[in-house]
């Protein structure tokens, strides 16, 4: 029995030891972002049974051999959300992980700390690739081809490291129609109605309707005079000039018009003025005004890249306008006790976590399936006063464990003393 002391007072220390080291690396990990801490789990090894006079006895018939540690388990506590000054700092709240490529295999990590390097590629503080669906619209020579509202996820086999190129062009839209609205009134005067159009080449001009009155009137109603004219914005060069007629009822609305477009610099626009009441109008009784609307966009220059609350990458440019242009991918696991620690608070996919997932909308499209905060990062789930409550309790162990074997030596020294 004495020797069983022994044994048993060695599980203990081993045991308590191991706890210790596993608290220890929590709490020096406390300030570690997206770190998960590991809680200990103990378990009695075998027992002998001891012979007992009475059955029906309510206190213990063994004796313990010990104690063993039963597994170290993952602490899926959310962690404290943090605010931050970039759009790049994301947080998970709720269950998911970020992918980032290792050197072989992918990583799985809460800590959404990234940034853009110089070559626009989105990565980790040390320089690994995030992970995620790469948009269709931009071209090989750093065109953007479209506007996308949102990139939809991929299939999980699908992603790739999100790099993106260092100059993105927003190329012009050429107008193509221009509405125009007002009340030209009834006296014999100049008229007129002025837009902005963008032609094929990136200018914003102005094209100009002046509107006179047509000699001789033919009554009911009235008859005016248009000249459209398409010119830079300066007035020193015109690209083109269009006449024709529009026609009003007595009530001042818009029967018909003989000016149907213009050309600006290359691109046609169709010049819409209107009809009835809709667009421009002719009447007496109300004030003088003039406006217009215009399609068309002017082109611009990547500003940069930035990553909003649903983890997509928006490129913003110059001309004000955005798009996105790729989405971060969230990563699922059946199991995430069963994924293994690679190193601080990245882990691989383990044999027992199953491969990774994304959760599917009702459509079955893949989606986040999660909350992401962006400008906030998540701290380690570490709390300092259970860690240090906790490591306090595992060193009383591990001394009275030391005790134990102290005091099994000090008998077995007795017996022997006793033996002789």
């Amino acid at each position: 029995m004495m020797t069983q002391a022994f044994y048993t007072g060695i599980s203990g220390l081993k045991s308590n030891q191991t706890g210790i080291d596993i608290l220890s690396n929590n709490l020096a990990n406390i300030s570690t972002v997206g770190y998960r801490g590991y809680n200990v789990e103990f378990a009695s090894m075998f027992e002998d049974s001891l012979n007992s006079s009475s059955s029906g006895s309510s206190t213990s018939n063994s004796i313990g051999a010990g104690v063993k540690m039963q597994a170290s388990t993952m602490n899926r506590d959310q962690g404290v959300i943090q605010l931050s000054d970039q759009s790049t700092d994301l947080a998970i709240v709720g269950n998911g992980w970020f992918g980032i490529q290792g050197e072989t295999d992918p990583m799985y990590t809460r800590a959404g700390n990234f940034t853009f390097d110089r070559d626009s590629d989105l990565i980790s503080p040390d320089g690994y690739y995030v992970l995620g669906t790469m948009g269709s619209n931009i071209s090989a020579d750093g065109v953007l081809t479209s506007i996308l509202p949102e990139v939809k996820l991929g299939e999980v086999s699908e992603q790739q490291k999100l790099r993106f190129p260092k100059t993105l062009t927003y190329p012009p839209e050429p107008s193509t129609t221009a509405k125009f609205l007002g009340n030209l009134g009834s006296d014999d005067e100049l008229r007129t109605i002025g837009a902005s159009v963008v032609d094929p080449q990136n200018n914003k001009n102005h094209l100009r309707l002046s509107f006179t009155k047509s000699v001789p009137q033919v009554l009911p109603g009235s008859q005016w005079d248009v000249v459209a004219t398409t010119q830079t914005l300066d007035g020193t060069t015109i690209y083109d000039t269009q006449t024709g007629v529009a026609n009003f009822d007595s009530s001042g609305a818009l029967i018909n018009t003989t000016l149907s477009s213009i050309n600006n610099n290359g691109t046609p626009v169709a010049i819409d003025l209107g009809s009835g009441f809709d667009g421009v109008v002719a009447i007496s009784n109300i004030p003088i005004t003039a406006s217009s609307l215009s399609d068309g966009t002017i082109g611009g220059d990547l500003e940069g890249y930035s990553v909003n609350k649903n983890a997509e990458v928006i490129a913003t440019f110059t001309n004000g306008l955005q798009s996105s242009v790729g989405k971060i991918a969230i990563y699922h696991f059946r199991n995430e006790q069963g994924l293994d620690r690679a190193s601080g608070s990245r882990f691989l996919e383990g044999t027992n976590s199953g491969s990774p997932i994304f959760y599917k909308d009702a459509s079955g499209q893949n989606i986040i399936g999660t909350d992401i905060v962006n400008f906030n990062l998540e701290g380690s789930n570490v709390q300092m006063t259970v860690g240090l409550t906790d490591l306090i309790v595992f060193q009383r162990a591990y001394d009275a464990n030391s005790k134990s074997i102290t005091t099994a030596d000090q008998m077995m020294q007795k017996a022997l003393q006793m033996d002789a």
